[in-house]
């Protein structure tokens, strides 16, 4: 029984992180992708909304992840 148990939460802690991990690689494209379009549709020569949002969005994703991780505790 008690091996079971240690697969089952080995596979949970394992399943957690890869969500984590996938939830802040989509944050990180949607501010990209969306400052890159942005900066398009604006024909700006500098990547003004796309340095902005990338940073952003990689606040975001850290904000997100640390939340997560001290609810899920």
């Amino acid at each position: 029984m008690n091996q079971l148990n240690q697969k089952k939460n080995n596979l949970n802690s394992y399943a957690r992180y890869s969500s984590i991990a996938l939830q802040m690689l989509v944050i990180i494209l949607l501010g990209v992708f969306g400052g890159y379009k942005l900066d398009e549709w604006l024909n700006l020569s500098f990547p003004v909304f796309t340095v902005l949002l990338s940073l952003l969005s990689v606040a975001l994703a850290i904000y997100t992840v640390v939340k997560d991780l001290i609810k899920k505790r």
